[in-house]
């Protein structure tokens, strides 16, 4: 593969050493180009790409730190190294404020020139590549769904990334409640910085403080180093805490204590470190009733429950899981290397009328062994049955959260497809087994989509 050569543009009013310049980086594999006014280089960066401008502070048209205020105002991804034979510290720092690279005096020492221009094009070249990870990480956690639900929380998401309030996220296992998460995340100014989630049910009640907060050498057997915690780690970008409704009091009480006033205390410590994390929590139970049986803070909850965002259960919104089963096919399908799968009308029929009680989380999980097992590149019925019935939850749905009319659907669909399978598909003999008469049966098959 050739690599591409980069491309900078020289601003400079002397034509001379816009030649000498030109030649020493077309040496050193650069492709380059001369201009010698501001007007025409604004008209240069903006209808061809640059990685990178050698921009004089003096053109005879305007100033050159206009001219780079323009260029950074713009949506151009490259670098900018000032030139001047009469610099001063100031203009140079206010030249890497408006978002130049480095400020070089005349007259240029070629050596210097190139060693800058190298590692102004490696920042590049690293700009880049977070731009890249940081649109990967947000495809990858992308949140699917048009139902009117999802457009609400949508909404939601939009307005709290906006803010660095915090946010408490309810809803049952496998909503998605870490998507939106990191949805804000991913769409607020502090998505370039880490997002840190901490599984608060995960992590024994002796090591959460130390976890959270960090410990210091000695504070502790087996503390044989300082230990930064979460809330450290995620300096500057969104600490996520996850079921924290399973958070001991004790605990509670030195989390409000950092949001409160923004530090934490290590383990250990006497000081305290002043920290810059926005924090976002989640759970799946009812914090109302928690606080009355008093096993959550009502203080803390109040300090937590800024923006409020309820995920609905995947039954809730059954509209959105075709999009979702499409969207899980093709990430599967790319990340195991196998030819794109499709689903029958029917076949997928049979996915959105399936209670799914582990929410999108067992859909996606479904969706993997789905495709892994299944050899045929478009799905049918008679496939998707055969692997609900393998599937664990088919035969011990949470009753916890369906009605009783769900429940009761569920278990005479499987009854009937059971009695259809053992007769070998013939309905008059199945309704003879299951003493319904066969117009009766019929209509049950229509309404309750039993595959025949």
């Amino acid at each position: 593969m050739v690599k591409k050569k980069a491309q900078i543009l020289i601003i400079d009013d002397d034509k001379s050493l816009c030649q000498i310049v030109a030649n020493t980086l077309e040496y050193e594999g650069y492709e380059t180009e001369a201009v010698h006014d501001g007007k025409t280089a604004l008209e240069k960066v903006n209808e061809k790409e640059r990685d990178l401008i050698l921009l004089d502070l003096r053109l005879p048209d305007m100033d050159g730190m206009d001219v780079l205020k323009k260029i950074m105002e713009g949506e151009h991804n490259l670098q900018a190294i000032m030139i001047s034979g009469e610099g001063t510290i100031h203009t140079a720092v206010e030249a890497t404020k408006i978002g130049a690279y480095d400020f070089l005096e005349k007259p240029l020492d070629s050596d210097r020139v190139l060693l800058t221009i190298k590692n102004a094009l490696d920042r590049n070249t690293l700009v880049q590549e977070k731009q890249l990870l940081l649109q990967s990480v947000k495809e990858h956690y992308q949140m699917v769904g048009a139902s009117g639900e999802m457009q609400k929380i949508h909404e939601i998401i939009r307005k709290a990334a906006a803010t660095n309030s915090k946010v408490l996220i309810q809803g049952e296992n496998g909503t998605g409640k870490e998507l939106v998460a990191r949805a804000i995340h991913n769409n607020s100014q502090r998505a370039g910085r880490p997002f840190i989630a901490v599984n608060c049910a995960a992590i024994p009640e002796t090591l959460i403080e130390s976890e959270l907060f960090g410990h210091k050498k000695g504070a502790f057997t087996g503390a044989i180093a300082d230990k930064p915690g979460r809330f450290q780690m995620a300096e500057g970008g969104t600490i996520f805490l996850d079921e924290i409704g399973d958070m001991s009091l004790m605990t509670q009480a030195k989390v409000l204590r950092t949001l409160e006033d923004s530090t934490v205390e290590m383990v250990g410590g006497s000081q305290p470190i002043l920290v810059d994390v926005r924090v976002i929590a989640a759970t799946n139970k009812d914090l109302q009733e928690e606080m009355k049986e008093d096993n959550f803070r009502e203080d803390l909850y109040f300090r937590l429950n800024v923006l409020n965002i309820m995920v609905p259960a995947l039954r809730d919104r059954k509209e959105d899981i075709p999009l979702l089963v499409v969207h899980y096919i093709e990430q599967i399908c790319n990340e195991h290397g196998v030819k794109l799968k499709k689903m029958s009308s029917r076949a997928m029929n049979r996915l959105v009328n399936y209670p799914w009680p582990g929410n999108v989380r067992e859909l996606k999980n479904f969706i993997e062994k789905m495709v892994i097992l299944v050899e045929s590149t478009e799905m049918q019925p008679g496939e998707i049955v055969s692997l609900l019935e393998s599937h664990s939850k088919l035969k011990q749905p949470a009753s916890d959260n369906l009605t009783l009319k769900e429940a009761k659907e569920i278990f005479e669909r499987d009854f009937i497809r059971d009695k259809l399978i053992t007769a070998n598909h013939n309905i008059t003999k199945a309704a003879e087994m299951l003493g319904l008469p066969r117009t009766y049966l019929h209509k049950k098959i229509k309404k309750l989509d039993v595959e025949v």
